[in-house]
């Protein structure tokens, strides 16, 4: 057992819990940032999935890897985790032997593809390219119960981070790979991701369409078509629909697919999944007139600030604060000048150093980005029974 897996087993001890970041701060006084993990939200979040979406939900382990994470999901019910390499699968494995692991990352090392295959059973893997699947193909040895899925480019604008930039394949070129599949004697499928933080749920539509037209051109049966992740979390400046009508775009979207939507379907909700999962208290350590320096910034659990999402946030209500409010640059504790938020924070304006700020949405790429740079790195977590309410405006 690698030592990273064993640190990560060694986190799964039972969290404190308290009932608010108010009691949390009250019990604590702290001077370090604090991880709020609210189990009920994630639970909540994982039988929307279980039960509306008619296939398997596969939680994609990228977005937060931390093991309270991981186990509140398996708990509410997943079994089902979508691996972007071997470490990830190690840590799965680790936690929940009964869980089935899915290798969804389109560039892989041979290494990882045999000990994913020989030592944990993974039996799925996603290709763009042809020498990808060649490099299978060495590996393992042919076998129909090993699902090799195509993964198509899709465009679309409504989405935060298009990752058809960096992976996918056409149309063309996906006949290509699916008969290629299917004479070297594995099992082929069909997968796509329509861009991470999807704000339009016609999105899935649009992509469907692409599958159909792929479906139409060729003879090979598909074990499972994937629609991926992008549902999206919930930020002061992205108000989206419910995941509900996500979800149901899918729906609708597979009934275009006819006979061929009989194929098993699965989904990889990561954001979807764990953003409400967690919030970060953090503390103000310095105020220089309207700038203030917390214990916590780009380096560590906000690095998504810098692609445009904006967190919502609260003041911790450890004592009576003014009405007033005014805008603050809010850097972050690291030596860096470029560790500073990229929009100013509206805040009461009595903010002092000392007083808290939770941020919520810390669920999704929050602890996952997060670096050691200057030695500065969040890594304290506590359970929290209420639910994160922003200040200011509302999330949709």
């Amino acid at each position: 057992m690698s030592k990273a897996v064993q640190d990560a087993l060694n986190q799964t001890a039972e969290l404190p819990v308290y009932a608010t970041p108010e009691d949390v701060v009250s019990a604590l006084d702290p001077d370090y940032p604090i991880y709020c993990v609210r189990p009920h939200a994630i639970h909540r979040a994982a039988r929307l999935f279980l039960d509306k979406f008619p296939g398997e939900t596969l939680y994609a382990v990228k977005c937060n890897p931390a093991p309270h994470m991981l186990k509140a999901l398996y708990q509410a019910g997943i079994r089902h985790f979508d691996t972007a390499s071997l470490a990830e699968i190690a840590l799965v494995s680790q936690l929940f032997p009964e869980s089935v692991c899915y290798f969804m990352h389109p560039v892989k090392a041979r290494a990882a593809i045999a000990e994913a295959h020989e030592r944990y059973g993974v039996r799925h893997h996603v290709v763009d390219h042809l020498h990808e699947l060649q490099k299978i193909a060495e590996v393992i040895p042919a076998h129909r119960d090993v699902v090799i899925l195509v993964r198509l480019a899709v465009h679309h604008q409504q989405v935060v981070y298009d990752l058809s930039s960096k992976f996918g394949t056409s149309a063309e070129e996906a006949l290509v790979l699916l008969a290629e599949i299917q004479r070297r004697g594995f099992s082929a499928g069909l997968c796509f991701h329509v861009g991470s933080q999807c704000l339009d749920p016609d999105a899935y539509r649009v992509a469907m369409q692409t599958v159909r037209e792929v479906l139409d051109r060729t003879p090979v049966p598909l074990r499972c078509v994937d629609v991926g992740g992008g549902f999206p979390g919930r930020y002061l400046n992205h108000p989206v629909d419910g995941l509900s009508s996500y979800i149901d775009a899918v729906v609708a979207a597979t009934r275009e697919l006819g006979e061929a939507g009989e194929s098993q379907l699965f989904c990889e909700p990561g954001r979807g999944l764990a953003e409400g999962g967690e919030s970060l208290i953090t503390q103000v350590q310095l105020r220089k007139d309207s700038a203030l320096y917390l214990n916590d910034g780009i380096y560590g659990s906000m690095n998504e600030e810098q692609t445009g999402l904006r967190r919502p946030h609260r003041v911790v209500a450890t004592r009576k604060f003014s009405a007033e409010r005014t805008r603050f640059t809010v850097y972050g504790p690291t030596c860096d000048s470029l560790d500073v938020l990229p929009d100013s924070v509206e805040l009461p304006e009595d903010l002092r150093e000392g007083d808290w700020i939770e941020f919520g949405g810390m669920g999704a790429y929050g602890l996952a980005c997060r670096t050691a740079f200057n030695g500065f790195f969040p890594n304290a977590f506590v359970a929290v029974e209420n639910e994160f309410v922003a200040d200011g405006s509302p999330l949709g």
